[in-house]
């Protein structure tokens, strides 16, 4: 289920996934700028194996934020990463022409 709804469906999706023993990072937009694919306050949940549930970016960007969530879960320090159009082709961006700020935090 990779893009639920609501957000509360991806922070419930979390709870059960830590209830099951899972290690669990929680990613959430804290700033966007210009036209961004999601609001301030989307989620995306990752599991200590890769599985996610939510959207940071409508797809743009989830799997540079997965790869954040998995050293999260290794050292247990909060990382926070900008995306946008930068129009580099080798890092990952935004296609919408916007900017947004992420950050990833290991949820216990």
């Amino acid at each position: 289920m990779p893009f639920p709804a609501l957000e509360s469906d991806v922070l419930a999706i979390a709870g059960q996934w830590l209830a099951q023993g899972h290690g669990v990072a929680l990613a959430t937009v804290v700033r966007t700028r210009g036209s961004a694919p999601r609001p301030e306050g989307s989620h995306m949940a990752v599991r200590d194996d890769g599985a996610f549930a939510g959207s940071v970016s409508a797809g743009c960007v989830e799997n540079a934020v997965i790869e954040m969530a998995q050293a999260v879960l290794a050292d247990g320090r909060h990382r926070t990463a900008s995306f946008g159009s930068d129009g580099s082709l080798f890092a990952p961006g935004l296609m919408c022409g916007g900017d947004i700020e992420v950050l990833v935090e290991p949820i216990a």
